[in-house]
């Protein structure tokens, strides 16, 4: 399991934003992340906020999920008012949301539409192992208003998964993809893990290639981070698995970043690729560019007008708020302008538009022209006034971004 939640300031039991959070509603993208906590087996990498059914002990039900999260979707709705917009991409993640029966994924999304509206076009995204979907479900879920399916497929070599704890087969998730194809959905990703202790160059390659071949219109790649409190990391505490190596981290995505480039996906954040634009991944852009959302689920965070607060933690603790008519919210923080110009800098830097330079500033520009001189930075007159990650500055953008943070202070 996870840390434990921040500290943070108490929530009213009414869930009541501050009135300045709400002043700017409706002026910038709206969205709902749907937390799904549960899963099967817990994967040795893994510290979400997920519980397996021997871990989730009393007072939790899978069965009785849908209606709980149905609960806070109407609490949102009494908290946000009328000035809350109709709501532009709908995001299930977990855990393993593809574990609760596809008709109650689709009643939580009919709850959201009820409440709030779902925006013309709106994205609709599930998360899945590819285990743990059929045709059956997939079609059930597309004809439900889902619009985008994304698989954990993290590896296609068998010793890679089983380091990893991941119980499916190295072909499933081609088989998850085209079978998503065959229900109708025009967006699929494709979630991979590189860094693995025991994987090499060829098995990295060998992934993307099986990856290609299943001809998502999205790719994530992501290098694996040792998580404090995980199976992983006790292993590798043990000397049982190697740390994995920073150098070889960046070996694989210059491979990830030739492959992909070679197919026709193009970076649109450091680790995310697709083929077109509409392929982006529009909830995951919200955060990026300061959207709001509201976060159901246990666990689940939130963010309105620079208010961010966090739900109690486990399945049970959620369930009993919501029944007693309280909101599920542990903690909240009021974000300063400060605040919001710094998380704007880390997140939108990631983005190949980039983060203008009018922005940055003034105690930032050393640090800034110093990225460019090293050729990290790039200013493109297509990107009107824009800093832009260059390859070499993704490989070191964490770095980076945290030079430049500290200049403001």
């Amino acid at each position: 399991m996870p840390s434990v939640l921040p500290d943070g300031d108490p929530v009213p039991a009414s869930g009541a934003l501050p009135p300045g959070a709400l002043a700017g509603l409706g002026s910038r993208p709206f969205g709902f992340y749907v937390h799904v906590p549960f899963c099967l087996t817990r994967c040795g990498y893994c510290d979400f906020n997920t519980y397996t059914a021997e871990e989730l002990g009393p007072g939790a039900s899978r069965r009785d999920y849908a209606d709980t999260v149905v609960a806070e979707i109407r609490l949102a709705r009494r908290v946000l008012g009328d000035a809350a917009p109709p709501v532009e991409t709908v995001f299930f993640g977990g855990g393993t949301p593809t574990l609760l029966p596809a008709a109650d994924l689709v009643r939580i999304l009919r709850a959201i539409g009820e409440e709030f509206g779902l925006a013309p076009g709106a994205e609709v995204t599930t998360e899945a192992n590819p285990e743990s979907v059929d045709p059956a479900q997939l079609e059930t879920l597309r004809s439900g208003g889902f619009t985008r399916m994304s698989f954990g497929m993290q590896s296609a070599a068998e010793h890679v998964l089983r380091v990893l704890d991941r119980r499916h087969t190295p072909g499933r998730a081609a088989q998850a993809v085209r079978e998503a194809r065959e229900a109708g959905f025009e967006h699929v990703n494709l979630d991979l893990i590189y860094g693995t202790p025991g994987e090499s160059d060829d098995d990295w390659r060998a992934s993307m290639d099986a990856a290609l071949a299943a001809r998502p219109d999205h790719v994530s790649a992501y290098s694996l981070i040792v998580e404090d409190g995980t199976r992983l990391a006790a292993r590798i505490r043990r000397g049982e698995l190697p740390m994995p190596d920073d150098d070889v981290a960046a070996d694989r995505y210059l491979i990830a970043e030739e492959k992909l480039s070679a197919a026709g996906l193009n970076w649109y954040e450091i680790s995310n690729w697709a083929v077109t634009d509409e392929a982006r991944c529009r909830h995951n852009l919200l955060y990026w560019t300061g959207g709001d959302w509201w976060g159901a689920g246990p666990g689940a965070h939130s963010h309105v007008g620079g208010t961010r607060w966090w739900n109690v933690k486990h399945p049970a603790a959620y369930a009993a708020r919501l029944a007693s008519g309280s909101s599920p919210a542990h903690a909240r923080e009021v974000l300063t302008p400060g605040d919001q110009a710094v998380e704007r800098l880390m997140l939108e830097l990631r983005l190949s538009c980039g983060f203008p330079l009018s922005g940055i500033v003034p105690g930032a520009r050393t640090a800034c022209a110093r990225a460019l001189a090293d050729g990290l930075l790039e200013v493109e007159p297509f990107k009107r006034g824009r800093a832009v990650l260059t390859l070499r500055g993704r490989l070191l953008a964490d770095a980076l971004i945290r030079d430049l943070a500290l200049a403001y202070g």
